[in-house]
This record gives structure tokens, C-alpha cells and sequence, in this order.
């Protein structure tokens, strides 16, 4: 496991995580390793995704630990590219990460279903 990555996800986990930000598209959402600590940092992202694949992982070894010292949620994916393209990046550049500034109403019952299963992943 990469140094950033501090669970194992399963596929069905971050199945549910890609259909969360396909679901999510009018949402703001905050990307790259820069934007995403500091929305950590200011408390303001209401969930974290990391890529597993990023390369090098050090990157993003920081965000975890900044998630859990101000309470955001965190989940991983395997594929920064799914994140780059689904956040709207051009073909061929990649995201390590992104940070979803807002949850749609329409998402809230998807959002609580990925929380209670990384809350059951980390107990």
C-alpha cells in the first residue's frame, strides 16, 4: 500500500465513490493536491478523494492526516485519471486528487451510504 493510502478500498467502495462524483457534476469541486489542502485546511470540503495511483505518492501523504484533524471525510479511488476526467480536465492530464465542496441534495442518500461504509472500513 502507498504511503498516502491508510485503508484498502474495495471495488464495490470505490465503485460507489465514481458514481458519487458522476452524480455529483453540479457540485463545486476543488482539484489537484494544492486546491485540496487547502479546502482541507479551511474545513471547507465536505468529502476528500484520492487517487491511489499517484505517483509519486508522497504528494499526498499529507492530506489524510489533515482530513482527520478537522473531521472531513476521505475515500480513495484506484484512477486519477477517472478523476480528472470526470471533474472536467482535457484528455491526458491527470488529478491526484479532488475535494467536493457541496453535496447536491439530490446526492445526500449516496454520499451518507459511502460514509457509513469507509466509517465500517476504519473500525
Amino acid at each position: 500500500m502507498s504511503v498516502h493510502v491508510r485503508f484498502e478500498t474495495p471495488s464495490d467502495l470505490a465503485d460507489s465513490i465514481y458514481e458519487l462524483i458522476r452524480a455529483n457534476q453540479g457540485g463545486r469541486i476543488k482539484k489537484g493536491s494544492n486546491e485540496v489542502t487547502k479546502s482541507a485546511e479551511r474545513g471547507t470540503a465536505q468529502f476528500v478523494i484520492l487517487a491511489e495511483d499517484v505517483n509519486p505518492p508522497e504528494l499526498l501523504a499529507h492530506i489524510p492526516l489533515i482530513c482527520e484533524e478537522k473531521g472531513i471525510p476521505y475515500g480513495y479511488v484506484p484512477s486519477q485519471e477517472f478523476l480528472a476526467k470526470e471533474t472536467g480536465l482535457p484528455t491526458g492530464v491527470r488529478t491526484a486528487s479532488i475535494a467536493m465542496m457541496e453535496i447536491s441534495k439530490a446526492n445526500t442518500e449516496a454520499f451518507n451510504s459511502v460514509l457509513e461504509a469507509i466509517k465500517a472500513i476504519n473500525n
